[in-house]
């Protein structure tokens, strides 16, 4: 079987490119390798998992969104072969491209925190990630307590979701009045809540009216979700615990010795681990070492691969140094699109327009909302228009009614049609 072009995942990235692609040249051979009877607006699954709104207004058949003149093969790749040009799916069936754009997202890597496994989505360990209707479940059954939230040493998509449902679940437990039983801590290997001024002050103002702790340099290496205790490894010296903490307070339910902290919960929220599927890991396509090993080799501006020239990748799966986000997606579609044209006719100049944007709306309670957006330089990077009518680094209300409303509007009704 042979295709001109061949997109590795029906996600974002692989629906948006396609749909460009086909806007503009209806007669281009695409082809989308995704093996998934669903899709999902996973954006809103924070909302979800704070109990304002409906899972399945989430979810839309793949069949509809395929775009019109692309050929859907529902099958999972097993290998990538980019020596060859194939890429070689679960059944045996090899597929010859001339083009290749991988934008396969990304696994759950489980087996990184030891006993995930087995307790994931139950005894009180919830992900918005992996179920947000548990997630609201557990955030209704929590009567006070220790609430711990955390995310994990890896590169995760959409990296302000940990924090969002702490936010808002700090919210919804005052409304239930339980909230002053309670210690709410947020538990990071990272060393800031957000690295992006001026985002990261109203976000600390967000931690200090809520009377939230956060924990810094922790690593979560282990649950053990039937006795409700969770492990970490301090990746950082310290004298002394509350040097890398903020608003540190014993909850009376810890124990800190060497360098490892325990501590007992009530409820735990995670992003799990996260990682390119393994077929990328073991493609040449990957890069075999450094900070980059396993993820796309591509370069930051163009999304060309760096060793094979008719290889590009975006969305999570590329060694981008940037938060892996649908707003991200939204800006490298249409690099790859046009690097992809000028390629198929002999242009021998790319586009190096891509410069890292990507964008956390980050809710921090229930309708408020601060819109982050940055570059690859960590600096502010807002859209110049919106800007004019809000300023996006306050917690505003018509943010959160973009987030809950305009968004999945945007996503389904523009960017996933290649209007966007």
């Amino acid at each position: 079987m042979q295709h001109q072009i061949v997109i590795i995942g029906a996600g974002t990235a692989g629906i948006t490119v396609a749909a460009q692609l086909l806007l503009k040249n209806k007669n281009l051979d695409v082809a989308i390798i995704d093996p998934a009877e669903k899709h999902y607006y996973q954006p809103a699954w924070t909302l979800v998992g704070a109990g304002t709104f409906d899972y399945k207004k989430t979810e839309r058949n793949m069949a509809d969104l395929i775009p019109k003149g692309a050929k859907w093969i529902k099958e999972y790749v097993d290998e990538v072969l980019p020596d060859s040009n194939e890429v070689v799916l679960r059944d045996g069936t090899r597929i010859t491209y001339e083009y290749l754009v991988a934008a396969p997202g990304v696994m759950y890597d489980y087996k990184q925190v030891e006993g995930l496994e087995e307790t994931m989505n139950k005894n009180g360990v919830c992900s918005n990630y992996v179920d947000p209707d548990y997630t609201w479940e557990c955030l209704q059954e929590f009567k006070g307590g220790t609430a711990i939230f955390t995310q994990p040493a890896t590169p995760i998509k959409c990296g302000g979701a940990p924090q969002k449902i702490m936010y808002l679940a700090d919210d919804y437990w005052r409304k239930q009045g339980v909230r002053d039983k309670s210690d709410v801590l947020f538990i990071t290997p990272g060393s800031v809540i957000f690295g992006v001024e001026p985002f990261k002050s109203t976000l600390m103002e967000v931690v200090d009216r809520k009377g939230l702790q956060l924990r810094f340099f922790h690593k979560l290496v282990k649950i053990d979700g039937e006795n409700k205790r969770a492990y970490f490894d301090i990746v950082k010296e310290y004298d002394k615990i509350s040097a890398v903490c903020y608003n540190y307070r014993d909850t009376e339910k810890e124990d800190i010795v060497e360098g490892h902290a325990v501590i007992d919960f009530d409820m735990l929220h995670l992003a799990p681990p996260q990682a390119a599927p393994e077929f990328i890991q073991r493609s040449k396509i990957a890069a075999q070492d450094g900070p980059s090993k396993g993820w796309i080799s591509v370069n930051i501006n163009t999304l060309q691969h760096k060793e094979y020239p008719n290889v590009f990748a975006l969305g999570d799966a590329a060694a981008l140094p940037t938060a892996k986000t649908g707003a991200a997606v939204r800006k490298q579609a249409p690099v790859v699109v046009e690097n992809l044209l000028h390629l198929m006719a002999n242009e021998s100049e790319l586009s190096d327009d891509y410069q890292g944007y990507s964008s956390c709306p980050l809710v921090t309670g229930y309708g408020k909302m601060v819109l982050a957006e940055f570059n690859y330089d960590g600096e502010r990077d807002s859209d110049p228009l919106l800007s004019k009518i809000f300023d996006t680094s306050k917690e505003l209300y018509p943010m959160w009614v973009l987030k809950k409303y305009g968004l999945p509007y945007m996503y389904w009704n523009m960017m996933l049609k290649g209007r966007a």
